[in-house]
Formats: C-alpha cells, structure tokens, sequence
C-alpha cells in the first residue's frame, strides 16, 4: 500500500492539512438530515470496497459483488499480505460483474515485465474489469526497511509498463523489453487499462495527470475527473459508542495508521506513543511500527485509540451519518469511495456499509 504521502512530496504543513481534511469529513456527519442535494450527489459516487488482502479476500470479494460495490482494490504489502496479484486471480475466478485491481502496486516490489505479466493475465481472466493503482509507496517500503520512491521514478515505471501492455519494444535497466506471450498466455495486447495512481501532495499529482487516468488518495484532491478515495470505518449499531470493543476492532486499524505516518513523516500524532516507539532498537523498529498494518489494534497502538479519534478521522457512524459522510464526499470533488472494512468480521463490515450507501445488491 502507498497512499501517505512522500516524504519528498509534503511538509509538516501539509500533513497537518490532510489530517484536519480527514477531520472536517468526520465532522460533517453530525450536520442534520440529509438535504435533498445530498442525496443527488450521493448518486454520483461509485461505492467500492478496498482489502488488506488475505487469504480469504476471495470470498469477500464476492460477497462485495453480490452486495453491488463497484470495485475491489487490494493491497500491495507483502511483508504484510498474500501476493496480491495471486489474490486477484482467485478474485477474478469468483466473480463476474467487480472490478479488480491493486490499490495500489510499489514499483520496487516487481520488474515491469513481471508487472505487465500480471496485469494481462488477470485482465485475461477478468476482461473489462482490470484497473491498477500505482504508488511510491508506504507500508509496501516501510516493512522492508526503506522509504518512498522518488516519484520520477514511479513515472518512468509506469511509462514503462503501459509501454509494454501496448505491445511495444521498451527499454528497461539498459536492455530492451517486449511482452512475448503468444495466444493463450496473457490477454492480446494491446492490454488496455485504467490506471489511478495513489497521492497527496503536488508531486504525486503531476505524476498522475501525466501517466493516469484519476488520483486515489486518502481524501479529496482537486482537478481528477476520476476520485477514488480511500474510506475507514464502521457501522455504528444503535446506541453503539465508538469507543465500543467491536468499534475499536473494526475502525481502529485506521487511527493507528495515522500515529504510524505521522511518526513516519517526522510530525508524530501522539508524543507518548512515538517516545515508546523511539525506545525500540532502530534496526527493527519499522517491524513494531507496521505490524498489523490495517490489520488489527495492536497492543502497543490500543490505549491511544479512543472513539473521538475514530469519529473525527474514520468513516464511523450510524446509517445516516454515513450517508451525510458520503455525500460530503461527492460534494468536495470524490468520485468513488474504497471502503476497506476491518476488524473480525468483514462481511458484516461490507452487508452494513453497503447499506448505509444504499447500494442495491
């Protein structure tokens, strides 16, 4: 996964911006009734779902097409998760209707040859519904030891690999390159796909006007005709508190991903969480950091989760507070919603939230 920003792409100040962005969205959900406005703008954005990809994400991924979401985006973490274009293709062998793809694929993690490979091969299994995502990289870096790439560099990446999915001779590492597949191993190219490459800053934006066909980010960013953001969250059962255990276990994955970033990128969220992680040995203190990533509330991150902190930067609430979260979304530009649901019980995460969205299964 590689959504946070890149350190060379971003400063303290817009951290802080992003991270008042999140706040404002969690706020909006206790504004009233949704107007009639709402309501239409809803309409307008795409309901999908996104996967700290697992060995069972297959079967939710079903359960996401059964339920009506547009598409499913899986991570690229594999210090963390399945290889995710393994999972994909189980994926595609489930399903008939979802989109698929990676949300978003690390360019260091595989040659662009093996990126192409791939990316026809489950088009070939899915056609038509293939989408990539593409980043310079987060937890996909730092469970490895490493930080962002340089977004330069995710360009040429993705130049290189739309290269060869057209069928074309490129050049890679000093040689030139050619996807060879005869018929029957990969889809006949030209391989056409979307591609949304995962931003923040203005870096990653460029990088995504020049090589993409719409941004996919954390909150709403200005000027993409095609807006995927990425959505946390749960639920809320009546009278439920977001403190609640069940609560905690399903959204808390995602405040902790905001002290883990922001430690990352120098500005920590919470100076006792970061002095405990400061006394850890450095050579293996990004294990600690990243351990659980999206996964799980670990130990060390559960006392500094409260349910303020998951209302303010979560998508958590009840039925219509999601609802009036939603349409604040479409409001402000997003033209897709990825809900990555969490915690020990997904397809409860995925039946509720498409509720609330209001998708017809």
């Amino acid at each position: 996964m590689g959504l946070w920003r890149n350190g060379a792409d971003e400063s303290v100040l817009g951290r802080q911006r992003g991270l008042r962005a999140l706040r404002r969205a969690g706020e909006a959900a206790v504004s009233g009734a949704p107007s009639r406005f709402q309501s239409l703008a809803l309409r307008s954005v795409d309901i999908s779902c996104a996967f700290a990809t697992a060995m069972d994400t297959p079967e939710h991924v079903a359960l996401a097409e059964q339920l009506g979401y547009r598409r499913a985006w899986l991570y690229d973490s594999p210090a963390l998760y399945p290889e995710v274009f393994m999972t994909l293709a189980r994926c595609a062998e489930r399903t008939s209707r979802i989109g698929l793809g990676p949300g978003v694929l690390i360019p260091s993690l595989r040659h662009p040859m093996t990126a192409a490979a791939s990316i026809a091969g489950l088009e070939a299994l899915a056609p038509g519904r293939v989408v990539v995502g593409v980043g310079s990289g987060f937890t996909g870096r730092h469970t490895l030891g490493k930080r962002p790439l340089a977004w330069a560099g995710v360009a040429g990446y993705v130049r290189t690999v739309q290269a060869l999915l057209r069928g074309e001779q490129t050049e890679w590492d000093g040689a030139v390159i050619q996807m060879l597949h005869p018929e029957g191993f990969g889809a006949s190219r030209p391989v056409n796909v979307q591609w949304v490459v995962g931003v923040q800053g203005p870096k990653g934006q460029a990088v995504a006007r020049e090589v993409g066909d719409g941004a996919f980010s954390l909150f709403a960013v200005e000027g993409f005709d095609w807006m995927v953001q990425l959505a946390f969250g749960t639920v809320l059962d009546d009278g439920e508190d977001a403190g609640s255990d069940r609560s905690v276990a399903a959204a808390g994955p995602a405040v902790a991903v905001l002290l883990h970033g922001s430690y990352e990128q120098g500005a920590p969220l919470d100076p006792a969480w970061a002095e405990g992680i400061e006394a850890l040995d450095p050579r293996t203190r990004h294990l600690a950091i990243h351990d659980r990533h999206l996964i799980a509330v670990t130990e060390r991150d559960r006392p500094y989760i409260t349910g303020d902190l998951i209302r303010a930067f979560t998508y958590t609430g009840t039925a219509p507070e999601i609802g009036e979260k939603l349409a604040a979304a479409a409001a402000s530009g997003v033209t897709e919603i990825a809900f990555q649901p969490a915690g020990p019980d997904i397809p409860r995460e995925l039946r509720a939230f498409a509720g609330a969205a209001g998708l017809a299964s």
